[in-house]
């Protein structure tokens, strides 16, 4: 077992460092984890105001120089990374839960269950994603990250379940599926033990693609004030940087307000290059040797 989960391992990131863009995707998505896990421990936040170090531009002290409140914009960005990026997997987490198990419902049962469940799927993939979540934001108040990334899923999950409920419908009467039902195993079974482990591949990218949205919509939410999270928030970051720095006509002020502007489009590219190489990856029968 151990062999062959290190040769697992080892297939996977052959196939990956094969794809230059997955290569890319994989250093800079790593280098965030880093910053949120690593970084975040050995990096001290000092939140204290210091109206004599204004808008220092950056030094040996200050890598990105300090905001309008003197403080440290490298400390804040480090420390603000493990909270979007907790926000992000959280929200593709649930969204790929809730997408499962309406695709995987609607799929088994059949009949009004799947037609009444395709119909709600396709409202959710009609409606405008980020203006329905910020009405759910402010109307719930959200106040911790459970809460958000639920709101975050709720709006996020019909993707994912179109793309469960085709792959099953496909899958359903394959013959190794016929012969778990003739062996009388249940279809939770059946779903989480034969079908499911077929589909990490295509379920691997969807949760990039969840991840991915669900950070540039949290921190969308956390800019309009519609979350109620911690102030090093990249989203709260650029509120701050609009509202007090007066980037229009303050040069100094544009480090503050471009930091987390760069790091979301910099995880953003991570994300797409990394899911390019990903299902391969994960689907040997994708693989060219």
């Amino acid at each position: 077992m151990g062999k062959r989960f290190v040769k697992s391992v080892r297939d996977f990131f052959k196939v990956i460092f094969r794809n230059r863009q997955a290569t890319v995707g994989l250093f800079i998505l790593a280098f965030f984890i880093l910053m949120a896990t690593v970084g975040t421990a050995v990096t001290p936040l000092d939140m204290t105001v210091d109206f004599a170090n204004r808008f220092q531009m950056p030094s040996a002290q200050h890598w990105l120089g300090t905001d309008y409140l003197g403080r440290d914009i490298l400390a804040q960005t480090i420390h603000g990374s493990r909270d979007v990026l907790t926000l992000g997997a959280v929200c593709a987490l649930m969204a790929l839960a809730l997408g499962i198990a309406v695709g995987a419902a609607g799929a088994f049962i059949g009949g009004w269950v799947d037609t009444a469940l395709n119909f709600v799927t396709n409202i959710f993939l009609t409606i405008p994603s980020f203006p329905l979540m910020l009405i759910l934001a402010v109307a719930f108040n959200v106040q911790n990250i459970w809460a958000a990334g639920f709101i975050l899923a709720v709006v996020s999950w019909g993707g994912v379940a179109r793309v469960v409920r085709g792959q099953i419908l496909s899958l359903k009467h394959a013959e190794y599926i016929t012969a778990c039902r003739i062996m009388g195993l249940k279809t939770w079974y059946i779903i989480l033990r034969e079908i499911l482990p077929n589909m990490v591949s295509l379920l691997a990218v969807q949760f990039i693609g969840l991840f991915q949205g669900g950070i540039a919509s949290s921190m969308g939410l956390m800019m309009l004030g519609a979350l109620t999270y911690r102030p090093t928030n990249w989203g709260v970051m650029l509120n701050l940087a609009l509202q007090n720095t007066g980037i229009a006509y303050n040069p100094k002020g544009l480090i503050y307000f471009f930091t987390p502007i760069v790091c979301l489009a910099l995880l953003q590219l991570g994300c797409i290059f990394f899911s390019s190489g990903l299902d391969e990856a994960l689907n040997p029968r994708l693989r060219t040797e």
